[in-house]
């Protein structure tokens, strides 16, 4: 495996907010949860669930959940990714196992061309995005990621990180 694909994939990556009228469609949602399922968890317990979404007035709907609306409804498809509360054994463990295959869906985005934006202000309204999506009791949201095709002014721009140095506190 070379490493340079997988350093310019992270390197490259952005968050994308507008989008094209262009669907996904089923087969690159299929991909992008295929990736996700293949993130690590402790214990291989796999506490991830999703809920898929390309209805224009799902979407819209969602989009009523966040300030952010405007990604939402400029957005073709959405994943929301929920965590199972009953296969937790260790919630920040487990959480951060959510992290990593959200990770993996905006990475394998990227690979195909698929712009991603993960949103996390929508949490804010978690109960009642589970509750439009139909997600059980037990199923608590962690993020919704809009997907869409990317303007191609969307690619351009600087990008700005903090300094390595600014956030390295240690070296032994």
């Amino acid at each position: 495996m070379c490493q340079d694909g997988i350093m310019h994939a992270l390197l490259e990556r952005r968050s994308i907010r507008r989008f094209t009228p262009d669907p996904v469609g089923p087969e690159i949602l299929g991909a992008l949860l295929e990736a996700a399922r293949w993130a690590p968890s402790g214990l291989n317990n796999q506490p991830w669930r999703f809920v898929t979404v390309e209805k224009r007035e799902k979407l819209d709907e969602l989009a009523g959940f966040t300030k952010y609306n405007k990604i939402l409804i400029s957005s073709t498809a959405a994943i929301a990714v929920f965590i199972d509360t009953e296969k937790i054994y260790h919630r920040e463990k487990d959480i951060q196992s959510i992290g990593a295959a959200i990770q993996n869906i905006l990475l394998a985005a990227h690979g195909m061309g698929v712009g991603s934006c993960w949103l996390g202000e929508i949490l804010n309204r978690g109960p009642e995005v589970g509750k439009a999506l139909g997600a059980k009791e037990n199923h608590e949201l962690m993020a919704v990621i809009a997907l869409g095709f990317p303007f191609e002014e969307e690619l351009r721009g600087p990008r700005k990180r903090v300094p390595l140095k600014d956030l390295l506190i240690g070296s032994f």
